[in-house]
């Protein structure tokens, strides 16, 4: 596929106590990398378009690692920056029923939270590319970094790109104050913008009436408001929002809208019983690059994100290992989870 998408941020590696075993359980981690846009630009590549992920890592056999983890399923990583003295580190306790996941950061000094304006070759890396994402996490790591985040998204208009954000607020890396006014700022370059049920509220102020999101009690009458104000205070493209009902930490209602100016568009809901549900914002952000590229209507592109990312909640690590042809299968219908033969 000649569609080309570039996406930046940072990869981290990621340490998890074997199954549902907790932190203080633990006598070994099994290890992943991941992060937000990295997991997109894997998501992407499964489906088939040209990905480059864009980031800054050391240059030692950890930061070795973690690139050849992005190259084994296709993405481009020539535009890498090397240099720093470390990758960032998650920890990650998986939840179960009543017990939430428990995540916990040692990011603090990594390559790309030190990564400042002039160090990456934007002009190369948008080289015949269609299109730019990036996520509010990235922005959070520091102001040197938000800076490099505007400097991408200032060239990739320039060159005519497509720009979307996941805005993906992170209450452990900043507060609500810091994140409304440097995303704001952001938002002049985006066209569109991806958030979660909560997301709007916590970065912008703008909270669905009559949503609980503690309680899983969402009301959909009421994203269309978020979704309106969002598309009228930046002047965006299109919204979308994952909506998540949470019964449990292993039990989930799944699905998303979609709202372009003129329709408010709704998906089927999937329930889901989880089995790792990093990443899962980032497989439905995935999914709605790849359909809109393709040049798909919006309720396709958002059926595509919201089976997507369905499908992600069944697979451990933060990658989603699936391919259009399995997204497509569970569009239509297919949920039985029966042995394919």
């Amino acid at each position: 596929m000649s569609k080309r998408v570039v996406t930046f941020g940072e990869i981290m590696l990621r340490l998890s106590p074997p199954g549902y075993l907790r932190f203080t359980q633990a006598s070994s981690f099994d290890v992943v990398y991941g992060g937000g846009e990295a997991n997109v630009a894997v998501s992407l590549a499964n489906f088939g378009v040209d990905a480059a992920f864009v980031t800054k890592l050391p240059k030692n056999p950890i930061g070795d690692a973690a690139i050849n983890e992005l190259r084994r399923y296709g993405v481009d990583t020539r535009y890498i920056a090397r240099g720093g003295s470390r990758i960032g580190i998650y920890f990650m306790e998986k939840g179960a029923s009543v017990r939430p996941s428990n995540v916990v950061y040692d990011r603090a000094h990594s390559a790309i939270s030190e990564a400042k304006v002039g160090d990456i070759d934007w002009k190369a890396a948008f080289e015949g590319a269609e299109w730019f994402h990036f996520t509010g996490i990235t922005p959070a790591l520091g102001d040197n970094v938000a800076e490099l985040v505007e400097e991408g998204c200032k060239i990739a208009k320039e060159m005519g790109l497509t720009v979307s954000c996941d805005l993906n607020y992170r209450k452990k890396l900043w507060s609500t104050e810091k994140a409304g006014k440097v995303m704001g700022n952001l938002m002049q370059y985006v066209d569109i913008v991806i958030a979660n049920e909560e997301d709007a509220e916590k970065v912008f102020g703008i909270k669905a009436p009559d949503s609980d999101v503690i309680a899983g009690e969402l009301n959909l009458e009421g994203y269309k408001y978020v979704a309106r104000e969002l598309y009228n205070r930046f002047n965006l493209k299109m919204v979308a929002i994952t909506l998540r009902e949470s019964l449990s930490a292993s039990d989930n209602n799944w699905s998303g809208m979609l709202y372009d100016g003129k329709e408010y568009y709704f998906s089927r809901k999937y329930k889901l019983h989880i089995v790792d549900r990093v990443g899962g914002g980032d497989s439905f952000g995935a999914g709605l690059i790849y359909s809109l590229i393709t040049g798909k209507d919006p309720q396709y592109a958002l059926e595509f994100a919201v089976a997507a990312s369905a499908l992600k909640h069944t697979i451990e690590g933060d990658f989603n290992q699936v391919s259009v042809q399995e997204v497509e299968t569970l569009m239509k219908g297919d949920a039985s989870g029966r042995v394919q033969r």
